[in-house]
């Protein structure tokens, strides 16, 4: 055999060998992250800013190798990255997805991201320190967004976009009507709501109650010497007629203004996402919401008994 043919077959035979390895050799997960390391990016809906700022904190601190970089959006701007942004691996949102988007998912990535709730959250009224119109009813509340009531008083909302409050606002109060852009106004975030309804007595603010319900929080109790919590008409009281939104209330429903807090998961594999997913959903995080006054999630077991009276 010449010296030129050996060499060839020899080449040959290494390439055989290699392509073979490579075969059977175990698959590589690609995923960098798991739920204890590695970081990943989700965006939250603004409203739940300081709650969610806690929770982070928290598990950061039980899984010192992982880092959860959160982006603070309206919740129009958390459903445009979870679509369009490959980098989102979660969004924390006031609800979870249609049966059209959750096809959407389905059609585009073969799976459609799941959601679960996580807490109740309450829209508060906010209003100056000094103003005295501190009942609302939901009628009233429509009233002036449609800019049927006073005149002289302007409402503002958090956000300059599309925002989980608007949104909630035009659906269950509104129920298809349009604002009024003379009285309702828009601030760039839930804190500038804040900072400006304890500069103006006609101004009424309409924020997520993570943003001024908690009276253990220093820069909310500091904000509370400059702002107050409205009350809201009670449908469902027998005893008190206007309601705060308190735990209790947010719970009961008994505050109409409640909303849910879902998170959105686009993975697909048991990585940081899911992780901190699973955090929210039990003990830990949800006495993180329950140290912030919002709603935790609650799991109740039916059992059926016998009770004995004596007549």
């Amino acid at each position: 055999m010449s010296k030129k043919k050996y060499s060839f077959l020899v080449l040959c035979i290494s390439c055989f060998v290699f392509f073979y390895a490579c075969s059977n050799s175990p698959t590589i997960n690609p995923a960098q992250d798991s739920p204890t390391s590695g970081s990943i990016s989700i965006t939250v809906d603004e409203s739940f800013k300081p709650v969610i700022e806690q929770q982070i904190k928290i598990y950061e601190a039980d899984f010192p190798g992982t880092k959860i970089n959160a982006l603070y959006k309206s919740e129009a701007d958390c459903f445009r990255d979870l679509y369009y942004d490959s980098a989102t691996r979660m969004v924390i949102v006031t609800r979870g997805l249609s049966k059209k988007e959750a096809k959407f998912f389905q059609d585009t990535i073969a799976y459609s991201p799941p959601s679960d709730p996580i807490a109740w959250d309450a829209i508060s009224i906010v209003v100056n320190k000094n103003s005295t119109d501190t009942l609302f009813t939901l009628q009233k509340l429509q009233q002036l967004l449609i800019g049927k009531g006073n005149k002289n008083q302007s409402i503002i909302f958090d956000g300059l976009n599309a925002t989980s409050t608007v949104r909630f606002v035009t659906d269950s109060i509104l129920k298809g009507q349009p604002f009024d852009t003379a009285v309702v106004k828009a601030a760039k975030n839930s804190r500038e709501v804040l900072n400006l309804i304890s500069q103006n007595q006609n101004a009424i603010g309409l924020v997520g109650i993570s943003w001024i319900g908690n009276p253990e929080e220093k820069e909310q109790i500091e904000m509370l010497k400059k702002v107050k919590i409205a009350y809201v008409q009670c449908a469902i009281c027998d005893s008190t007629p206007y309601v705060k939104p308190t735990q209790a209330s947010i719970l009961t429903k008994r505050y109409p203004l409640v909303r849910g807090l879902y998170y959105i998961l686009k993975e697909n594999y048991s990585g940081l996402g899911s992780g901190f997913a699973s955090f929210l959903k039990y003990e830990r995080g949800q006495l993180v919401f329950r140290r912030a006054y919002l709603g935790p999630r609650m799991d109740f077991e039916i059992r059926n008994v016998l009770i004995k009276e004596k007549l």
